[in-house]
C-alpha cells in the first residue's frame, strides 16, 4: 500500500516537508489556460465535513510546466503524478501529450469535479482520446454521484484507463444564518468524514467490477479508515482535508495502520485488500 494525497489538498512548494511524508503526491488539477476560481467565500466547514468551492484555480499548462513541474521534480524525492482537467477530451489529451518523457509517474484525470461545469464528453471519450497521446499510467478520478459508478469504472477500463482513483468531492450545500448559500457559487464539493461510507461503498463496487488498481480516498483520518478502504479494495489511499488540520497525517496514519492491523490479526495492511467484497467478487484481488 502506498499513501498519497488528494489532489488540490496539499501544496508541496509551500510545505515539502508534508509532502516527503508521502509516497507520490499528486499535482493540483492543471487545466490549458489559468483559472482564477471561483469568487470568495470558497470554504464552508462543520466538524464532520468541509465544503469547497475553489473553482478548480491554477496557473495553467505553460506556467505549470515551465515553472511548477520542475520546482516539484526537484524538492520531492517521491514520485509525481499529475491532475489534469479540462472541458473536452482534446484539452486533456493535449495536456496528457505535453508530460510524456517528463519526471511524471502517472496522470490522474479529473473527470468530476463538482466545482466546474463538467467536460461535454463522456469519461470513457476523454481516457481513450488521453490513451492516444501518452504512455504514461492513466488514473480516471470518479464521482460516486453518478447512480452506477461501477458501470463507469468498466467504461474507462474499457477505454484504456490504467487505475481508478475513488472518490472525487460530492456535490453539496450549506446555509448561513440569513438561510442564504455560505459558498459564492452556491454549491461546492463535499469532503471529510461524511465523505467515507460513500467512498467506501463506490470503492467496493468498482473493485468487484474491475481489476483495475485504485486509490482510495474520502474521509480518510485515521488508519482504521486507510484499513477499511483497503478491505473494500483499494490497493492505496490518499489523505484529503485531514491535511489542512494535521499536517503530521500521514505519519500518525502509518502508526495507526501498523496497530490497527494487529487489531484484527493481520500482519500487513495488503493483507486486508478485498475482505469487505462479497464472497463471489474476490477472485478479482490482486495482492
Amino acid at each position: 500500500m502506498r499513501l498519497l494525497n488528494a489532489s488540490g489538498c496539499l501544496d508541496a512548494l509551500a510545505a515539502p516537508q508534508v509532502a516527503r511524508q508521502l509516497d507520490a503526491f499528486v499535482t493540483k488539477t492543471v487545466t490549458p489556460l489559468p483559472r482564477e476560481g471561483s469568487d470568495p467565500p470558497r470554504i464552508a466547514e462543520a466538524a464532520h465535513w468541509l465544503l469547497n468551492g475553489i473553482g478548480l484555480a491554477n496557473p495553467g499548462r505553460e506556467r505549470f510546466l515551465r515553472e511548477q513541474l520542475p520546482r516539484l521534480a526537484e524538492l520531492l524525492e517521491s514520485p509525481l503524478w499529475v491532475s489534469v482537467g479540462g472541458f473536452s477530451a482534446a484539452d486533456y489529451a493535449e495536456t496528457c501529450g505535453r508530460l510524456e518523457g517528463g519526471t511524471v509517474e502517472a496522470i490522474e484525470l479529473n473527470l468530476s469535479c463538482p466545482n466546474v461545469d463538467e467536460a461535454a464528453d463522456s469519461a470513457a471519450e476523454i481516457v481513450a482520446a488521453c490513451r492516444q497521446v501518452t504512455s504514461l499510467p492513466l488514473y480516471a478520478k470518479l464521482s460516486a454521484a453518478h447512480p452506477d459508478v461501477a458501470s463507469v469504472a468498466r467504461a474507462v477500463a474499457d477505454a484504456g484507463a490504467d487505475g481508478l482513483s475513488l472518490v472525487n468531492t460530492l456535490r453539496g450545500l450549506a446555509l448561513d444564518r440569513r438561510l442564504r448559500p455560505v459558498l459564492a457559487r452556491g454549491s461546492g464539493g463535499l469532503s471529510g468524514p461524511a465523505l467515507k461510507p460513500v467512498a467506501l461503498h463506490a470503492v467496493r463496487a468498482c473493485a468487484e467490477a474491475t481489476e483495475l488498481p485504485i486509490v482510495g480516498m474520502g474521509g480518510i483520518e485515521t488508519g482504521r479508515d486507510a484499513l477499511e478502504f483497503l478491505a473494500c479494495g483499494a490497493r492505496d489511499v490518499a489523505l484529503g482535508t485531514v491535511l489542512f488540520t494535521d499536517p503530521g497525517a500521514p505519519a500518525r496514519i502509518r502508526d495507526e495502520l501498523a496497530a490497527a492491523c494487529a487489531e484484527v490479526g493481520l500482519a500487513a495492511p495488503d493483507e486486508a485488500r478485498g475482505l469487505a467484497k462479497r464472497p463471489e467478487t474476490r477472485k478479482n484481488v490482486t495482492v
